[in-house]
Parts: C-alpha cells; sequence; structure tokens
C-alpha cells in the first residue's frame, strides 16, 4: 500500500522486517520441538535460538536463488555452519509461510479491532447526542417522512457492531497454523511438532491441511473486510449527500487553512467521505481476488501466493486506513440542525401525507378513495399552485376532505413529534439508554 494510506502502526506489521523475523520465530520453535523430541542436541537448539538476521545477505542469495525462503533458510545457515542442518527439518515452505501469515494476519486484525472500537465509540455518542434532532428522511432521494439524524447515525451503529463480530469470526478461523510437510501428510514432521508450535504461538492446529491452510479462511477474511469497508462506504455515502448545497444538513471537518479547488476558492468538497467510497472499491476487488485464490491444483500451486502478498497486507493496511479516516469525520462533524428543519418543512407539509390518509381510512374512507384525494392535493403544492400554499391548505380547502376530517384535525396531524414518538426503543435495544431515552 502507499504511504499515503498507510499508519505506521500496520506497516511494522507487513514490513519485511516484521516477516522474515516471523518466520523465524517459526523456524526457532520447530526446532525447539524436534529439541524435545531428542532429534535436535540441546546446545543446538540454543544456538539456532540466538541467530540473527541478516536481510541484506538473504537479498545477495535471492538474486542467484530466485526463492525467498530457500534465500532465507541459507542466510541461517550460513551463520549457524553446521548447526545449520537442523533448520527446517521436515518442513516445507508453506509451513512456514502460512503459519506465520496467520501471526501477521492476528496483528493486523487486533489494529483493525482497536480502530473500529474507537469509531464505534465516536458513532454511538453522535447517535446519542442528536436522539431528538429532527430531520426529513429520503427514499429514492425524495423527501418521505419525519425521522432523527440520531437514528440515521444509530443505524450505523448497529451495522459496525455487526462488522464487529464477522471480523472477530473471520480473524478466529485464521487463527490457524499447519507444521504438517510436504503435502500434508506429517510423514516428515510428526503431529506432535506442529501441536507443539501452534501451542506457543496461539494458534490452532489445522484438523487438516495439504501443502497449505485451506485458503477458504482467507477468503472469508478478505470478504469481510469488503464488508467492513461498505458499512463505512454506506456511512461516508450519506454524508457526502448531506454536504451537498442544496441540503448542507452536516460536513466533514474542514480545516481553517484548508482549500477545497485550485479554481474556485469559495469550495468546500466533501473530499474525506470521497475518499473513503473511492478506497471501499480496492478492498472489494481484493475480496473477489481472495475467492479466486481458493481453488489451486491439487495438493497445492502458487498462484494464490503472489496475489496476497499483495491483497492481504493492502487490504488489512487500507481498511485500518479508512476506519481512522472515518473517525477523524465523524467526530469532527458539524451538524446543523436549524437547516435539518428548513428541508424538513420545505415540502410544505408533503412529509405528512400518510398520516393524512390513514386519518382519512380510519373516518370511514376506502383506502383508494382516501389515497387520491391525498394526492391530487399533493400535487398542487408539487405544482406550486396558489402561491406555494401548503399541503396543509390545500387540504383543507378542499370539501372532500373537510367532510370527513374539519381543519382543526387536519391541524393536529401535521406534527412531527408523532413520527418520533418511539425514538428511544432502538436505543434501548442496542443498550444506549432506556426506553424513557435516559
Amino acid at each position: 500500500m502507499i504511504e499515503r494510506y498507510t499508519r505506521p502502526e500496520m506497516a511494522r506489521i507487513w514490513s519485511e522486517e516484521n516477516k522474515i523475523a516471523t518466520w523465524l520465530r517459526v523456524e526457532v520453535l520447530v526446532c525447539e520441538a524436534w529439541g524435545q523430541e531428542g532429534a535436535i542436541p540441546p546446545d543446538a537448539v540454543e544456538r539456532i535460538k540466538g541467530v540473527a538476521l541478516d536481510l541484506g545477505r538473504m537479498h545477495e542469495i535471492e538474486l542467484e536463488a530466485h526463492h525467498d525462503v530457500i534465500s532465507f533458510l541459507r542466510m541461517l545457515q550460513e551463520q549457524l555452519g553446521p548447526e545449520g542442518r537442523f533448520i527446517h527439518l521436515g518442513l516445507t515452505s508453506s509451513d512456514v509461510l502460512d503459519t506465520a501469515l496467520a501471526i501477521q494476519i492476528r496483528e493486523a486484525g487486533t489494529a483493525l479491532t482497536q480502530a473500529l472500537d474507537v469509531l464505534l465509540v465516536d458513532t454511538e455518542r453522535l447517535a446519542v447526542q442528536h436522539k431528538d434532532t429532527l430531520m426529513v428522511g429520503r427514499t429514492h432521494g425524495i423527501h418521505a417522512e419525519p425521522l432523527t439524524f440520531g437514528m440515521k447515525v444509530l443505524l450505523w451503529v448497529d451495522e459496525m457492531r455487526r462488522a464487529r463480530t464477522r471480523l472477530d469470526a473471520a480473524l478466529d478461523e485464521l487463527a490457524v497454523g499447519a507444521i504438517s510437510g510436504a503435502v500434508g501428510t506429517h510423514a516428515t514432521v510428526p503431529p506432535a511438532i506442529e501441536e507443539y508450535v501452534c501451542a506457543q504461538l496461539h494458534l490452532t492446529p489445522a484438523p487438516i491441511s495439504n501443502q497449505i491452510i485451506s485458503r477458504d479462511r482467507h477468503a472469508q477474511f478478505m470478504t469481510t473486510l469488503a464488508l467492513v469497508g461498505g458499512v463505512l462506504e454506506q456511512m461516508a455515502l450519506e454524508l457526502r449527500h448531506m454536504q451537498r448545497t442544496e441540503v448542507s444538513e452536516a460536513f466533514e471537518p474542514f480545516g481553517a487553512g484548508q482549500q477545497g479547488s485550485s479554481a474556485m476558492p469559495h469550495k468546500r468538497n466533501p473530499e474525506l467521505t470521497e475518499r473513503v467510497c473511492g478506497l471501499v472499491r480496492v478492498l472489494r476487488g481484493y475480496a473477489v481476488t481472495a475467492l479466486e485464490s481458493m481453488a489451486l491444483w491439487h495438493e497445492r500451486d502458487i498462484s494464490h501466493s503472489s496475489a496476497e502478498r499483495i491483497i492481504i497486507p493492502d487490504g488489512t493496511t487500507l481498511l485500518h486506513y479508512l476506519l481512522w479516516l472515518m473517525h477523524t469525520i465523524i467526530a469532527g462533524l458539524e451538524v446543523n440542525p436549524y437547516r435539518m428543519r428548513d428541508n424538513l418543512d420545505m415540502t410544505r407539509g408533503l412529509i405528512y401525507s400518510q398520516r393524512v390518509l390513514l386519518a382519512l381510512v380510519d373516518a370511514g374512507m376506502g383506502r383508494q378513495e382516501a389515497y387520491k384525494l391525498v394526492q391530487r392535493n399533493a400535487q398542487k403544492v408539487w405544482r406550486g399552485e396558489n402561491d406555494n400554499a401548503s399541503f396543509l391548505a390545500f387540504l383543507q380547502s378542499d370539501p372532500d376532505v373537510t367532510a370527513v376530517l374539519p381543519p382543526d384535525q387536519l391541524a393536529a396531524l401535521a406534527d412531527p413529534a408523532y413520527y418520533t414518538r418511539y425514538v428511544a426503543v432502538p436505543y434501548a435495544r442496542l443498550g444506549l439508554l432506556d426506553e424513557a431515552g435516559k
């Protein structure tokens, strides 16, 4: 991942230094296990445990060998001399690579869950703060009925909590190691070695592996990253709409010295939320690549390997960056409740059409007759008849309506509080407030 979208803690996890150090950690543990089996002398095990990495020498060897694991092993064996023969005893490359990858993914997963938890707290706080902030709900981009901004944000809270659960489950599926040798038969490395190594690394031995750990686990993880990203995209897309000039209900942070356009000094573009939407597309692409990496020839090929060197480090790095970017947006969000109220009233009462419809039905009118009657008056508002009179005014002057509902009863129907009287219920269900809204 390019530096622009990489945070330091994730860069460390996926650095070459950390990757090779993790390979060495696995190799040393294998030697310890062989030592307990009596296959490696104790003094040789101690010497192996003290070996140092020389990445420069490893790279020199790789220019000749064209194989990173062989270059790694030769670099260690050069340092160890005779004891070097015990390194990689009975193993195949994927024993080291897949087990080490599980460790790095766990480290990356810890960073991801921490970032998601921070964002979740931000979003819960915003939802509670705006529990009663009235705004118009929109379906198909068209004004529908009143709700509160807090309810909109609370839906994001619920989605993020499910995202957190999915991420935990995907990380659990990948917390496995495999030290099973060529094609996974354990012929050259007994199961006891695998069990020891995995126990030391806090991994579970894969119940069965061939020469690699099955890639459905990795595909689940990568699709989970895309799903988490999809929640962020939903949030960002909504906020992009709310920042439109015609809407102006909420704005992402915009610094005092920030500039929105190279040509137009007045512009305050939603560049942060647009960035979220753009980068989540990359995450989805990585998920497709992971799904395509599940099907491999026989006991393994390496068509998955080159792709995973990109998609797993870059996918975790990118989502980590997006989670912290979304934290910046939500923590610094500027909400304009006055504009929300103006927009609520923009259609001059059309948002109360369903309530009028139901009142007519309750009074004994047939539903289709009532629907057409309400729609007839709504169309007058859309057309701007009678100097932009309100929906309520048209209804109160329509004898077919007032024959069923008197003007004062119609006026009482135009009350947004009717639509928010149960707003505390979802907050209570999500454990943020009780049903009294406290």
